[in-house]
């Protein structure tokens, strides 16, 4: 892979994770200033709803973050691009579409049918 694509993903993946953390900053803010009293329990359940969806859109985003993090280290170590099954290049049309894979398409979906066939 040349040089400018890889600093092009370099680039899109930091800004995608400045943005991420600032996201998760400001739910942690927003919530830890909240003294909301709710006396309808209507408001108060769906106060919680709202607040429940939120983390768990949060949580998932926490994992994309860790997926961010060691995929810009894939990139200064010079392996981004590179399949971690089978060594080959993962093609530029995936890491459009999934800039943090690890795997190329084949082995992705090997793998994928080895869970299915496992049941898992």
């Amino acid at each position: 892979m040349e040089k400018e694509e890889i600093e092009r993903f370099r680039r899109l993946l930091t800004k995608q994770l400045d943005e991420l953390l600032k996201e998760a900053d400001e739910t942690v803010t927003g919530m830890s200033n909240q003294k909301e009293s709710f006396p309808d329990p209507t408001d108060r359940a769906s106060h919680e709803t709202d607040r429940s969806f939120m983390l768990r859109i949060r949580d998932r985003e926490s994992k994309l973050i860790k997926k961010i993090k060691k995929t810009l280290l894939r990139i200064e170590e010079g392996t981004f691009g590179v399949c971690d099954s089978c060594g080959n290049d993962i093609s530029s049309k995936r890491l459009e579409a999934r800039p943090v894979t690890t795997q190329c398409i084949d082995c992705k979906t090997q793998e994928e049918q080895m869970e299915k066939a496992l049941g898992l």
